[in-house]
């Protein structure tokens, strides 16, 4: 009998410690602007690592198309925070909508205009472009901003192209190779897995690495990071410093570890059957991740600069683009807990 009660009393204890760890563990849903894309392998890996139990969140990952419909859902209030590009923070600060990067993950954008193998002889240049089927991840996403600001930047209308959504993985890949469109703005893996099945791929812009980023933009160009809405953060202090604490630590894990060790934490789905490419794009990546977690106020002012000069709107609308982005979260997580690469 004592050995039933005992048991009984065990197990009450267990349900009671169970109940107060999941009660102490808050939620967050993160939309992610699609997951297979390693310009967001920090969020992916950041759960694959337990960095955000460990931080005292219990945190799902919603896989979208692309970054504008990872916007919609925290906009629409189905997802608490976006990982996607910094750049959508300013863009909406010119139709008044308040919101805030707070952790940093990629130095550069990491976005590449790729010409289709089928249609290499026929497009030469940025300027070939006008009148072409261009695939985006989706329209309004930071692929579809990349391509409008390089047909400005080469004396074309910003909507000379016919933009398509085709995503950012495998069916951005199948798009190009049956050319269903002439060209794409793409990321890493699938640029890679292009470049290993089709030698002569002809790219147009490049922006995978500090060399090629300074050269389209003139500066140092922040991608992907962790944003929500300003009033989301100022009710939520908490959760966004341990997210900003989960990605401050997979950032130092990822710049102390191999490419290798780094694919072997993935998950299979993301990497794919052919294992070679993914780590060559991997490797390509690797220079791409932040060291710091920290938004330079330069590149800042230039994602500012850029979309000013793609769109009327912006350049009138008198953003102050200090207020679209906080370092206070990292900050204090380096003070507290020394939290991420130095």
């Amino acid at each position: 009998m004592r050995n039933i009660i005992g048991r009984l009393a065990g197990a009450v204890l267990a349900l009671a410690l169970g109940t107060t760890l999941a009660a102490a563990q808050s939620k967050v849903t993160i939309a992610v602007g699609g997951s297979a894309c390693l310009c967001y392998l920090p969020t992916v890996l950041a759960q694959q690592l337990g960095e955000y139990e460990k931080a005292g969140l219990a945190v799902e990952l919603v896989d979208l198309k692309g970054g504008s419909d990872a916007l919609k859902a925290v906009l629409g209030g189905s997802a608490d925070v976006v990982s996607g590009y910094f750049d959508h923070c300013v863009n909406l600060a010119a139709k008044k909508q308040e919101l805030q990067s707070f952790v940093i993950y990629d130095r550069y954008p990491g976005l590449v205009l790729v010409v289709s193998p089928k249609h290499t002889s026929e497009i030469k240049s940025i300027k070939d472009l006008a009148g072409r089927k261009v695939g985006v991840s989706a329209p309004g996403s930071s692929t579809d901003f990349f391509l409008k600001y390089l047909l400005k930047k080469n004396g074309l209308d910003p909507t000379s192209a016919a933009v398509i959504g085709v995503g950012l993985g495998a069916t951005a890949v199948a798009a190009m190779q049956q050319g269903q469109i002439e060209a794409a703005v793409m990321l890493d893996p699938s640029v890679t897995v292009l470049q290993g099945e089709y030698k002569d791929l002809k790219i147009l812009a490049d922006t995978r690495t500090q060399k090629d980023t300074l050269d389209v933009f003139g500066g140092e160009y922040p991608g992907g990071a962790l944003y929500t809405t300003v009033a989301w953060i100022k009710s939520h202090e908490k959760e966004a410093q341990a997210l900003t604490t989960a990605i401050l630590n997979t950032l130092a894990w990822i710049h102390s570890h191999t490419p290798e060790e780094i694919m072997a934490k993935m998950p299979d789905g993301l990497v794919g059957k052919n294992k070679e490419l993914y780590l060559a794009a991997l490797k390509n990546t690797l220079p791409m991740y932040s060291q710091t977690g920290l938004m330079d106020p330069k590149g800042a002012a230039a994602v500012l600069a850029v979309f000013s000069e793609g769109s009327p709107e912006v350049a009138k609308a008198g953003i102050d683009v200090s207020k679209t982005y906080t370092n206070a979260f990292v900050e204090k997580a380096k003070k507290t807990t020394g939290s991420g690469a130095k």
